[in-house]
Parts: structure tokens; sequence; C-alpha cells
């Protein structure tokens, strides 16, 4: 059996893929507006724990290498975590780094 894998349709860049869809343009643009939102959302909130991370680091004088050995990860990880590479982790691994060193996160909603 064969699966069919041709290319049909292109989304170009910019586009607002609600309307796409098939959304009306008043809902595709809300639907826009909220899915940006969130994502700058959750972009800011890595920023924070990264920026936690990397403070701690910086803190206790550790080499890269070091921190990995600590944080359970590669010494790549840690370069990425120093230089804010936010699409490569996930809020989830950024909160369990932050427990392994002591610094326990606590979400205040509101």
């Amino acid at each position: 059996m064969k699966v069919d894998t041709a290319i049909r349709h292109v989304t170009q860049p910019g586009t607002n893929l609600f309307l796409e869809l098939g959304f009306s343009p008043q809902e595709a643009r809300t639907l826009q507006q909220a899915a940006r939102k969130q994502i700058n959302d959750t972009h800011l909130l890595k920023q924070q724990l990264m920026e936690e991370l990397s403070t701690w680091i910086e803190e206790h004088h550790l080499k890269q290498a070091e921190a990995a050995a600590i944080l359970m990860v590669s010494r790549p990880r840690v370069s990425d975590v120093v230089n804010k590479k936010t699409s490569k982790f996930t809020i989830d691994t950024l909160v369990e780094m932050l427990s392994r060193v002591g610094k326990p996160v606590k979400l205040a909603v509101g």
C-alpha cells in the first residue's frame, strides 16, 4: 500500500492560516491574535526561566560542562540555555532543570 504524500498546498509566510482553514475573516483575525499572544507569552516565560538558570550558572562560576553534569543535560544544552534559544526547550524541561539546582518554580496566575 502506497501512502499519498504529495504536497497540494503551501501557506505563504505571513498568511493568516485560520483564513485558509475556512474561518470567517473576523474569526480568523481573532484566532490569529490569540495564537500570537500565546506564543509570545510562552516565549517570555521561557526567557525568564533561562535567565534564572544562566544567573545561577554565573553566580556559581560554573563552566558549561560542570553545569551540564549538575543539570543532567549535555554541555550543548547548557549553551542553548545561556544563549536563550527558547525554541529548543519546553517549559517543563526548564522547570525541571531549575528544580535540580534548588530553585523550585512557583506559578502565579493573574
